[in-house]
């Protein structure tokens, strides 16, 4: 994906919008009984999704606005498309089937291109509806399914309903309700047990439409001793006018399985990115997660690993970087419920003009949680003097036979190391990216090749004509 044969700038990339997209069915704004039902006809569900719509909106109705966190005033919930069809939605299998318009932007996004040098498939939604789908052969003889979760609710009955909603109730929050009552799309995984697929598997969200949403819903399921690595990319254009995404996932890894979730977030300046993301972890399993977030007006998202069995273990690794008035509300959390588990958080927080950049996360180890480690490691750059940084920890330990080792560090740009990279004729807005990369690099080298080119190229954007 390092290469850009159209010579688009990185700019035009992301922020581009589509305005020949014909939508089949848009769901008029405003969120009652009636878009909750439309939703659900359109979608074909079962009556219990219909039934778990409705209880979800009502504890929506019901549940307050969140004060704790970044202000919401300006988010009119009233305002949002909940349901927005483009024309010949359907998951088509060949790059050459999906209609030109669509194709095109997925097209500027490389899409094509990272499926043929790297991945095992790849998926794109395209504001409610999936558009385009693929699997490797190999895959499809193992058993591993890969689908549309609107679509698998009819194909795999008994797995949806036996983890929907499982590990994140309906009832977690206000938002959580929301999601449950207008949600469409997302990612189904399921892998077998003792399947080990070595490739990454990338989906790509692109929202689209203004003042629109996307709520998708991803479900993983790891079987017992399989392996996956999943990469989720987000994008939308800038309208000056409010977007909403409410992104929910579902991780369930069981005895001996190993998965690494990867997100990839390059929101506009007008989307209110806030998601909930959770993994339920058994014995002797490993859950990665890498985050990578940008741009986006207000991101509140705090992912959660529940280490609910012995010798469980998860890595939660962070890169936060936005500026002008931006505020980006992150976090992590993980619960140690049983012995001999480990968890390592290392976030990296870049803040630039104006930005507010707040870092929270929770380590709660319970009295059975007996020989618990946990190392957590959160760092600053803040690259001018407006921008703020905070870090907000909230450290349970029940037992006395665990060890929590805390470090956090802000600081500015050395002025000794930009001088030294300038007397070698290096221009100031170059060197400053290369500390900037310097200092992102233990969580650069986490991604694939092709996506850490990218991340260079972004952060490269950011510093083009300096402060």
């Amino acid at each position: 994906m390092s290469n850009n044969p159209k010579n688009i700038t990185v700019s035009d990339t992301w922020n581009f919008q589509d305005d020949n997209v014909i939508y089949s069915n848009v769901i008029l704004k405003w969120i009652n009984e009636e878009v909750v039902r439309q939703i659900s006809l359109s979608n074909k569900e079962p009556d219990w999704m219909l039934e778990l719509r409705l209880k979800a909106l009502k504890i929506f109705q019901d549940k307050s606005m969140p004060t704790w966190w970044p202000d919401l005033s300006k988010l009119d919930l009233d305002e949002i498309y909940y349901f927005a069809k483009p024309e010949w939605a359907w998951a088509n299998k060949s790059w050459d089937d999906v209609p030109e318009n669509i194709k095109n932007t997925f097209d500027r996004l490389w899409i094509p291109e990272a499926e043929k040098k790297s991945l095992a498939w790849v998926w794109a939604q395209y504001d409610s509806e999936v558009v385009y789908h693929s699997l490797k052969q190999e895959l499809v003889d193992a058993w591993v399914i890969f689908d549309d979760t609107s679509i698998a609710i009819h194909k795999y009955p008994e797995l949806i309903k036996k983890y929907f909603s499982k590990s994140i109730p309906i009832s977690d929050h206000k938002f959580a309700a929301l999601h449950y009552a207008v949600w469409s799309g997302g990612t189904f995984l399921y892998v077998p047990a003792w399947v080990k697929i070595t490739e990454p598997l990338q989906s790509y969200f692109r929202m689209n439409k203004k003042s629109g949403w996307q709520f998708e819903h991803t479900i993983i399921i790891l079987e017992e001793d399989s392996e996956a690595h999943y990469i989720e990319w987000c994008s939308a254009p800038k309208y000056d006018e409010n977007s909403l995404h409410a992104w929910w996932v579902e991780i369930y890894v069981w005895k001996g399985a190993k998965m690494r979730y990867s997100s990839v977030e390059n929101w506009s300046l007008d989307t209110y990115n806030l998601n909930t993301k959770r993994a339920i972890v058994e014995e002797n399993w490993y859950m990665e997660w890498v985050w990578w977030n940008m741009w986006s007006w207000v991101t509140m998202l705090y992912p959660c690993s529940v280490l609910l069995w012995d010798n469980s273990k998860t890595d939660m690794l962070w890169l936060a970087f936005a500026n002008a008035n931006q505020n980006q509300d992150i976090g992590s959390k993980v619960i140690h419920i049983w012995k001999n588990t480990s968890s390592n958080i290392l976030s990296k927080s870049l803040s630039k003009w104006w930005w507010i950049s707040t870092y929270r996360w929770l380590i709660d180890i319970k009295s059975t949680a007996i020989w618990a480690v946990s190392k957590i490691e959160c760092d600053a750059l803040l690259l001018d003097n407006l921008s703020i940084s905070d870090t907000i920890p909230t450290i349970n330990v029940a037992n006395s036979d665990s060890i929590v080792w805390h470090e956090a560090s802000a600081g500015k740009i050395s002025e000794e190391e930009l001088f030294y990279l300038m007397s070698r004729w290096i221009k100031e807005e170059e060197a400053t990216a290369m500390i900037v990369n310097g200092f992102l690099s233990p969580i650069m080298k986490e991604l694939p090749l092709e996506y850490a080119s990218e991340m260079n190229v972004l952060i490269a954007m950011e510093f083009e004509g300096g402060f």
